[in-house]
């Protein structure tokens, strides 16, 4: 039992102790990878459903939105579960970092619950306020429908992840995720054309795919979890629901969720914009969506691995190796943000001819994807300090940045701007990251001089 808990200690203390550019790349570089992976994935539907026509690649964009909402509600209650138990194993409180745990994966079936009733209830709905041509509908509700009701998977193996994670166990999350990806990879040609045994499903197959490899990734998460040994466990048995704990986890959580699902909102207005243009506008900005995550992604696998550092340094109060985890984040997102940027320029066509673009969205998409991509650098900076914020406890403060970024910037730059013609319409990006980076400034500014260089050994945070 003693060594058990002394290999624990050393496992979190690294977090306290080893240098912070190794500590950063050693708990980031696999999450980066697997998000990597899990961009892949996430365009490979659109891949091979584009050769099913533009009906089947439109009806995929309009059905993002809902698909993304599932992953925020998904992610942004990990992040509650992240900064909750990494801050509380910095305070060396290791049963409520258990408690934390526990609340994590019991409100993450809750929330399947609600998405299975949205699936059954509401995807129909939902599509009906674009008109769609039947074609468009039919694939639409067929894809949505099938990610909302089976999405068990996504919700309870992301909890598990984040629980992982906040230990500063890395390596287990990086294989939930590549199950997940692989096969969903392996899968979508076979039940999109109906390969050997397989039947021909089209848009549906690319959904039962996508939800075959998200319910065994979490089969193996649970098994992970529950029969080895981490720094935080989980009895089922002893199991209470704790009012107290999940309104801390949701103090962070809940801005996440917001500030995830805020895109989902984005896309929902930018698509009905699009539509007043053309159906291809709305598929260019479809395949942009999916291919950003390519850049995205590598950033928000970096913040995985910054969050817990971030969350248990301010638990211990260690401000020195706060600010120097914030420093490397800025400088490693910017690095990755200004190579997606020369790319976007680069080779736009090249992008846009994976997805089968027809004269019309290639036209178009070059524009896109490179007057788009002029907003990366800044959202490198803003995503950083979300991160920040979120990972000490000050969850609001990331929900308003998140809120200026990707809504109340963004949509009406982009109303105002249609009146010039659709290109104008994707300067809305790099307009809204530009005011929001003057906005994360003056917030970390303020929090810094209130809260981070107040950080002393002694002195309890809910005191500053």
């Amino acid at each position: 039992m003693s060594q058990n808990i002394k290999k624990k200690t050393i496992s979190a203390d690294k977090m306290g102790s080893t240098p912070m550019l190794r500590l950063i790349l050693s708990m980031s570089l696999p999450t980066m990878f697997s998000m990597i992976i899990q961009a892949m994935y996430n365009i490979v539907d659109s891949v091979f459903v584009s050769s099913l026509g533009q009906d089947a690649l439109t009806a995929l964009s309009l059905a993002y939105p809902l698909q993304l909402m599932t992953i925020s509600v998904a992610v942004g209650t990990g992040v509650g579960i992240n900064s909750f138990i990494s801050r509380r194993l910095g305070e060396k409180n290791q049963e409520l970092a258990n408690n934390g745990a526990a609340n994590g994966i019991f409100i993450s079936i809750i929330s399947w619950l609600v998405f299975l009733l949205v699936g059954i209830f509401l995807t129909v709905p939902f599509f009906k306020l674009f008109n769609p041509t039947p074609g468009v509908m039919k694939y639409g509700v067929d894809y949505t429908s099938i990610i909302l009701i089976f999405s068990v998977g996504v919700m309870v193996e992301i909890a598990i992840e984040k629980v992982l994670q906040a230990t500063g166990n890395m390596i287990f999350p990086m294989i939930f995720q590549l199950i997940g990806a692989v096969t969903n990879i392996v899968l979508d040609p076979l039940f999109i054309f109906g390969i050997g045994p397989f039947p021909r499903m089209e848009v549906a197959g690319a959904a039962i795919a996508t939800v075959i490899g998200q319910i065994l990734a979490m089969l193996f998460a649970i098994y992970i979890f529950f029969f080895k040994k981490h720094a935080v466990q989980v009895h089922v048995r002893n199991f209470k629901p704790s009012l107290k704990i999940i309104k801390n986890i949701y103090a962070v959580g809940f801005p996440s969720i917001i500030m995830q699902s805020i895109s989902s909102v984005l896309v929902v207005g930018l698509n009905a914009i699009l539509m007043g243009f053309s159906e291809a506008a709305v598929s260019v900005h479809g395949i942009y969506y999916k291919m950003q995550s390519f850049v995205f992604m590598p950033v928000f696998g970096l913040n995985q691995g910054l969050m817990p550092i971030m969350g248990y340094n301010f638990g211990a109060k260690n401000k020195d190796r706060l600010h120097s985890a914030i420093r490397y984040g800025c400088i490693i997102a910017a690095f990755i943000m200004l190579c997606g940027t020369v790319i976007f320029w680069v080779f736009p066509a090249q992008i846009l001819s994976l997805f089968n673009a027809n004269d019309d969205i290639l036209n178009m998409g070059i524009m896109a994807m490179r007057f788009i991509s002029l907003s990366f650098l800044p959202a490198a900076i803003d995503i950083i300090f979300s991160t920040t914020f979120q990972a000490v406890g000050k969850g609001f403060s990331s929900m308003i940045l998140s809120l200026l970024r990707q809504l109340v910037f963004i949509l009406p730059a982009a109303l105002v701007l249609s009146n010039f013609g659709v290109n104008a319409v994707w300067f809305a990006y790099p307009i809204a990251e530009v005011g929001a980076l003057i906005v994360a400034i003056f917030l970390y500014t303020r929090i810094n001089k209130k809260v981070f260089s107040k950080l002393q050994p002694g002195v309890p945070i809910a005191d500053i």
